[in-house]
């Protein structure tokens, strides 16, 4: 599966907020920093303000900030609100599904699981899982800030189980 360039960059877009909580960020800021052009942010950021991730504020002194606790934000609903739209193959697309296969095709019902799977994996992640306590990440974004919440208590990747 391959993540879409606005999914990624409204990854960086939310990790980028996260890391500066408690002040109005710039898409100006986001595009240097995050290396996005302002275009595709600005589409981004409207989406993200449409499903309540991000308050965006007009005018002079405006800016955008998250539209609720970063470990409110969980991961797999992000990716499923961008991702989903978009078919995973020909076969998905309710539209330009020229594939004679379909109806009989086993391999759909294996792509549906497996989409779900890498969604269920996301699931556990919250936004603040991402960003607090990840040193490396917040000198890049905000090398000034800190979380809220320290240290986060949702580990990224389970521990393999050793018998």
């Amino acid at each position: 599966m391959r993540v879409t360039k606005r999914t990624n960059i409204a990854m960086r877009v939310l990790m980028y907020c996260a890391g500066n909580t408690g002040r109005l960020v710039t898409k100006h800021e986001i595009a240097e920093v995050c290396n996005a052009s302002e275009n595709h942010l600005a589409q981004v950021i409207n989406q993200l303000a449409q499903l309540g991730y991000l308050h965006t504020q007009r005018g002079r002194n405006g800016g955008l900030e998250l539209g609720r606790p970063a470990d409110q934000i969980v991961i797999g609903e992000i990716f499923r609100a961008l991702e989903a739209p978009v078919p995973l193959a020909e076969c998905f697309a309710d539209v330009d599904n020229t594939c004679p296969l379909t109806d009989a095709c086993r391999l759909r019902e294996a792509l549906t699981a497996a989409a779900n799977a890498f969604y269920e994996t996301l699931d556990p992640i919250t936004l603040d899982t991402l960003v607090c306590d990840n040193a490396q990440l917040l000198n890049i974004i905000a090398p000034n800030a800190r979380c809220d919440k320290s240290p986060c208590d949702v580990p990224l990747v389970k521990a393999p189980v050793s018998d």
